[in-house]
């Protein structure tokens, strides 16, 4: 499991004001377990504060990718072209997506640290973010495609 920040201790600390409305949506997104699109944030958030509208949303996830507190990703467009959100993390990760269940895995590996740095010195490049997507199927699904061929 990956660390994430803690977003309303993070925003609170750089003086930004919560609204009822704002900190039901960073709690929302805080304790998610699964990427969430906008639709989705919205619709969870609603019940904690049935007054959340989109535009609340949209500016919500605007002001934390401002403060970096925030990724938005697009998870090799499984559902088209939806959008996902999640909380950063203490390090970079790579994100699997199976092309037939939808399943996305997070996974951090020293190599892609190593890659990072890698590419950072080569290039001198100062990289401030980075995101790798990979494609495929996931154990279960591999699996099963591979019995229906036998």
């Amino acid at each position: 499991m990956l660390l994430r920040c803690q977003l309303l201790s993070e925003v609170e600390a750089r003086g930004v004001r919560l609204t009822a409305q704002r900190r039901a949506l960073i709690e929302t997104i805080q304790e998610a377990t699964t990427h969430l699109d906008a639709a989705s944030l919205l619709e969870l958030a609603h019940k904690r504060d049935p007054n959340i509208n989109r535009a609340t949303v949209y500016r919500t996830i605007e002001l934390l990718k401002q403060l970096g507190l925030i990724d938005e990703l697009d998870l090799m467009h499984l559902n088209g072209e939806k959008h996902y959100y999640e909380v950063k993390t203490e390090k970079e990760h790579l994100h699997l997506a199976c092309f037939k269940c939808g399943e996305i895995v997070e996974f951090a590996t020293p190599a892609f640290e190593r890659l990072k740095h890698e590419i950072a010195a080569k290039n001198q490049f100062e990289i401030q973010a980075i995101r790798l997507e990979v494609g495929g199927l996931c154990g279960l699904c591999a699996a099963k495609k591979q019995k229906q061929l036998q």
